[in-house]
């Protein structure tokens, strides 16, 4: 049986609707990168992840899991991909203009082939959501507005699993 190594619980901002895992000695904008996963859950390259989201206003909630060998499925998930990444023994989670979530977090699998399982979860009712709250609030600067924003912040949810591949 399979044990976590690490799990690490974040908010990220998706910018142009995505947020990116890729080894830190990797450039992501650099020829070659993944094409942007426009409708798809994951875009990927040898040492890249690409992860879609449907929006880009409203915070998501990140869990990424380090795990010894292969983990159980997890249930209830909307969505699932899969992916393998060649890593240097860290990992960066890069919200490209929004910054950085996680810089160069070293992993306990150390350098090499890491599989990777990426789920989400409410991607499609948080856009409608957000476009029912649009709908209702004619002022997006007003206090209404922001309250009701920030309790959509989150809904939206990623669990990322990697281990290295044996």
């Amino acid at each position: 049986m399979s044990r976590r190594l690490l799990q690490l619980v974040m908010p990220v901002t998706p910018d142009r609707r995505m947020f990116r895992l890729h080894d830190p000695w990797v450039d992501p904008d650099e020829m070659g990168s993944p094409l942007a996963p426009v409708g798809a859950l994951v875009s990927s390259t040898r040492e890249q992840l690409w992860v879609g989201s449907l929006q880009e206003d409203i915070d998501v909630r990140l869990v990424l899991e380090e795990w010894d060998g292969q983990p159980l499925l997890p249930e209830a998930w909307d969505e699932e991909a899969k992916a393998r990444l060649y890593l240097r023994g860290m990992l960066t989670v890069d919200m490209c203009s929004a910054g950085t979530a996680v810089s160069r977090l070293r992993l306990s699998g150390g350098v090499g082939d890491y599989e990777v399982r990426v789920y989400a979860r409410y991607r499609e009712a948080v856009v409608q959501m957000y476009a029912d709250l649009l709908s209702q609030h004619r002022d997006r600067l007003s206090d209404d507005f922001q309250r009701e924003k920030r309790k959509l912040e989150g809904v939206e949810r990623y669990l990322i699993q990697l281990w290295r591949d044996s």
